[in-house]
């Protein structure tokens, strides 16, 4: 993209959004007119609790279409998208009523505009994927591997530098796990300063549910916790070998992040990254371990061994990336609805969901709008709706509503981070924080599922509300994947806010057993990440609808309680939410 062209449409000269997208400034003007008012409190509701059918199909449709459309662009922070998604959002939480809450307007708005906009600034960092390479070398041998970039590998920095150029030897890690109270170590006695590190995805394979949290995954099986460590103990890269079954998702996905990569200008409390970092396909890791003599299969079980330590590989590695460097300066959209009760309403729930998606990006199957219709255009027509509710309920909720359309998700929570760095509502007076982040549009269920199950008092509430409707909880189908770390709700819960998201059911009414499992996979196979995620006007937004009214319950049963949320007995974020809460009460 042309980024002095950007810097003119986010500047003075900004393009008029009714001239891009005219029949949209219409729809967000008309949207919820005529709503359905508010229920009386149903079965299971508690106190002044309200349940509430003010949330729509059509404005949830109506709302995502408009967001994944090809104008906005596929709503690139830094892009030229962006302006157009800002100005659709803070047009929304105007005419809804929020309070705004940010500290900017969008430039060149009229003077006295309402400050919807929080400002989060940030660094655009551009690989050339025609540069970048990757050779592995054997001297001794004369033996050498030059792998192609985008099929053998995608790598990328996460330091501001023009140019990158790393070389040292090549150690193979494991699973990359310092896990001290786990009794694991991965690196033993082996100094990897200066060195390219090569790891497993996932995280060690331990049968005993004790350790590593059983099947569910802990941040360790994460790849940016591995990208820390290995930065932590000075590698000069690191390189995750893909595996589609950990990673849930192929390496065409892994195709497609080639684009440019966002971080904070300011990465103070930021964990630490590698100056060259990225994945390898499982195929070149395979031809990297032939010429080192050794066999990948061998090593990936020795690597499931506690007696595991990391190898030299006694193989040299390089690595080369030229960079382009923009400053740029990405939004977030809050807005508030102030609590009805005097002595609580200082007192705050969170809704957050992502607007932003990928941009224009690399071309796939002719097109380069990658339209994030699932991810995350329904997740911000929800966080619409429910402010809407939120600011009609009748009788009025007594605490208070945050509202976030948080930016750079895609990028590493980067919106929400800035927000936690820049809060709005002191954090100790934030009872929880509930992320909605792509809905369930393929048919009603008889259930809903939550990541990170058994954390949080919240999912006793939201078992509440969906036992209310005739629905229930299930457990999280696949905990191994590690969802609980992939969206903006991990960035609250590592401050140690209760945080939660609702995921759609795995039982659809109607349906053969493994519907839900197959048309999340196919989602993931063929669409996620790609610009192929756009509307689609055979979606059922009557099942989006169902689902997003029990978050909202969620919140106003929350609102209604005297008891506010908390982290169960054990949990690793609980020590904080105390620490927090004792030091604001104290004198």
């Amino acid at each position: 993209m042309n980024h002095d062209r950007t810097q003119l449409f986010l500047g003075a000269e900004k393009v008029c959004f009714a001239f891009l997208l005219p029949a949209v400034l219409i729809a967000v003007a008309t949207i919820g007119c005529g709503r359905v008012a508010v229920q009386e409190p149903g079965p299971g509701s508690i106190g002044q609790t309200q349940t509430s059918d003010d949330i729509t199909a059509e404005d949830l449709a109506a709302h995502t279409r408009a967001l994944s459309d090809d104008a906005m662009m596929g709503r690139g922070p830094g892009q030229e998208g962006e302006a157009v998604t800002l100005e659709y959002l803070q047009t929304a939480f105007d005419r809804i009523g929020l309070v705004p809450k940010g500290d900017s307007t969008l430039p060149g708005a009229s003077p006295g505009s309402p400050k919807y906009l929080q400002k989060v600034e940030l660094v655009g960092i551009k690989a050339d994927a025609e540069s970048a390479s990757l050779v592995f070398r054997r001297p001794a041998e004369g033996l050498l591997l030059d792998l192609e970039h985008g099929r053998d590998f995608v790598t990328r920095t996460t330091i501001p530098k023009e140019v990158v150029d790393i070389s040292g030897g090549v150690v193979f890690a494991g699973y990359g796990v310092d896990a001290p109270e786990e009794g694991w170590s991965d690196f033993g006695d082996i100094d990897v300063t200066g060195k390219i590190l090569l790891v497993l995805a996932g995280e060690p394979p331990i049968e005993d549910p004790e350790r590593f949290g059983g099947e569910a995954m802990t941040y360790y099986g994460r790849w940016s916790y591995k990208i820390e460590e290995g930065a932590r103990r000075g590698a000069a890269g690191v390189l995750l070998i893909h595996d589609p079954g950990t990673a849930s998702y192929t390496w065409d996905v892994i195709k497609s992040r080639t684009g440019e990569a966002l971080q904070k200008t300011d990465r103070s409390v930021l964990p630490p990254r590698t100056q060259f970092q990225g994945r390898i396909s499982g195929d070149a890791a395979a031809r990297v371990f032939q010429i080192t003599g050794l066999d990948l299969d061998e090593l990936t079980a020795a690597a499931k061994q506690e007696s595991f330590t990391a190898i030299d590989l006694g193989i040299t590695g390089s690595g080369h990336l030229d960079n382009t460097i923009r400053q740029v300066t990405s939004y977030n959209v809050v807005g508030a609805v102030e609590g009805s009760d005097p002595e609580h309403a200082e007192e705050h729930i969170i809704f957050v969901g992502h607007w932003d998606h990928l941009g224009v990006g690399e071309e796939d199957d002719g097109d380069a709008i990658y339209n994030g219709a699932i991810d995350n255009a329904i997740g911000t027509a929800a966080l619409l709706e429910v402010a809407e509710a939120w600011a009609s309920a009748e009788p009025a909720p007594r605490r208070s509503a945050l509202f976030i359309a948080s930016t750079a998700e895609e990028s590493g929570f980067l919106g929400v981070v800035s927000y936690i760095e820049n809060p709005v509502v002191p954090l100790a007076k934030t009872l929880a924080a509930i992320n909605i982040d792509g809905v369930n549009v393929w048919g009603p269920t008889e259930d809903v599922w939550i990541v990170g199950m058994g954390l949080t008092t919240l999912e006793e509430d939201l078992a509440a509300a969906l036992e209310a409707r005739g629905r229930y909880l299930s457990p999280d189908p696949a905990p191994e994947e590690g969802n609980f770390f992939r969206s903006d709700h991990f960035p609250f819960a590592l401050v140690g806010i209760p945080a939660l998201c609702v995921r759609p059911g795995t039982t659809f009414v109607g349906k053969p057993d493994g519907f839900g499992r197959d048309v999340w996979v196919d989602y993931y196979s063929n669409n996620y990440h790609r610009p192929s995620d756009e509307f689609d006007e055979s979606w059922d937004f009557n099942s989006t609808a169902q689902d997003v009214v029990v978050m909202l319950e969620v919140a106003l049963r929350v609102s209604a309680s005297d008891a506010w949320p908390a982290w169960y007995a054990g949990n690793e974020f609980k020590a904080t939410r105390d620490a927090m809460l004792q030091s604001a009460t104290a004198p």
